[in-house]
């Protein structure tokens, strides 16, 4: 759920905020550790509702013993859900981490699928996960809506839905394709440093000249 819904932005502005976030936020990258797809893949379903700070320490431990759906599988589940504990929701996570990995050694000789029909079909994969994996593994074009991603889109103007994958399709239809993968990490970055949850720091905001949500507040809206 967004705070309100406003009204979306026109494309001057769009285009103003699409160049302010790109000079801001040009030097962001992901906040997953990884080295591979698969190290991607097993870090993006332990990062639901888990800070990456947190993935990447139990990660660190994860992958240094067991770094393939192989040798995850030599695990009990009992083993796996010990090691990333801390991440929360680790009884779930372990079953979906397991049955990917066999998923993954059945169906694609233990490679990680390069396509979101694909990678959706394995447990603990949403539309979130596999964007995240299409763009940042294989550099192929896509947005990957989380919490911030929703929020600040929303609330800016380049968004109006409450529902993430309608927030997703407005995002494709507002930024050039080429930019899709680096706009996802200038709007989490955006979310986590200035466009907060609570309390944004929208009179240092760079962009509140056209966001929707301070124009608003500033008319009483």
């Amino acid at each position: 759920m967004v705070e309100k819904l406003f009204e979306e932005m026109d494309s001057n502005g769009i285009r103003k905020v699409i160049e302010i976030l790109r000079n801001v936020y040009r030097d962001a990258k992901p906040g997953l550790n990884y080295k591979n797809s698969f190290e991607l893949l097993i870090s993006t379903i332990l990062s639901a509702q888990c800070t990456d700070v947190r993935v990447n320490k139990v990660t660190d431990s994860l992958f240094k013993k067991a770094g393939t759906p192989q040798e995850i599988l030599l695990m009990s589940e009992a083993e796996l859900s010990d090691i990333i504990k801390s991440c929360g929701l680790y009884r779930m996570k372990s079953k979906n981490i397991l049955n990917t990995c066999k998923l993954l050694i059945l169906n694609y000789s233990g490679n990680v699928p390069k396509t979101r029909d694909e990678l959706m079909k394995l447990p603990g994969v949403g539309r979130k996960t596999a964007n995240v994996v299409l763009s940042h593994a294989f550099g192929k074009p896509a947005i990957a809506v989380d919490t911030h991603v929703q929020r600040v889109s929303n609330r800016i103007g380049l968004a109006a839905s409450e529902n993430p994958q309608k927030t997703e399709m407005q995002l494709m239809e507002k930024i050039e394709e080429k930019d899709w993968g680096d706009a996802h990490l200038w709007l989490i970055n955006h979310g986590r440093k200035i466009c907060t949850a609570r309390k944004p720091k929208c009179d240092v905001c760079p962009i509140n000249k056209e966001c929707r949500y301070f124009n608003n507040q500033l008319n009483g809206k």
